[in-house]
């Protein structure tokens, strides 16, 4: 699973002119899943996301999660995340998984990031078109990949 997490002032996702998520502080969290990710990498990926201190203090230093800052998060599959570039310049997405593996994987790590966080986690559709609105904070962006665990 790879993921760019977001740190936002305010994020929104909407499906056919229609708002289907909104948050104000909080991570937008973009997730792509590949064929050979297990419940280990959503059990890895979302205790790294929701203990990751990314959050200011009352320092101004990155010191708090996002737990400690009380954020909200928004989840958005996106399966380009997986495309390989290596050869020519069509991108490939041979590594995403297909629909039948991704949505339980999805839903899966969905819950396991709610039940580390404590609430509610807003999302936007598997496979619809969506405008994914946001005002990044900082700007502050992270990339994590549970294969690579860096």
């Amino acid at each position: 699973m790879r993921v760019v997490i977001q740190l936002v002032k305010q994020a929104s996702v909407i499906i056919q002119e229609k708002v289907v998520s909104e948050i104000k502080k909080g991570y937008l969290i973009l997730l792509g899943i590949e064929a050979e990710d297990t419940q280990e990498d959503i059990n890895w990926l979302a205790g790294k996301i929701t203990r990751l201190r990314i959050f200011s203090d009352k320092n101004g230093a990155m010191n708090n999660s996002i737990i400690e800052a009380n954020g909200d998060v928004i989840v958005v599959s996106q399966f380009t995340l997986q495309a390989k570039t290596k050869k020519g310049n069509r991108p490939s997405f041979i590594k995403a998984a297909r629909p039948e593996i991704a949505i339980p994987l999805y839903e899966k790590f969905i819950t396991q990031l709610e039940n580390e966080l404590g609430k509610k986690v807003q999302t936007g559709e598997f496979g619809a078109m969506m405008d994914v609105a946001l005002i990044n904070d900082g700007p502050v962006t992270i990339l994590i990949d549970s294969k690579q665990k860096e």
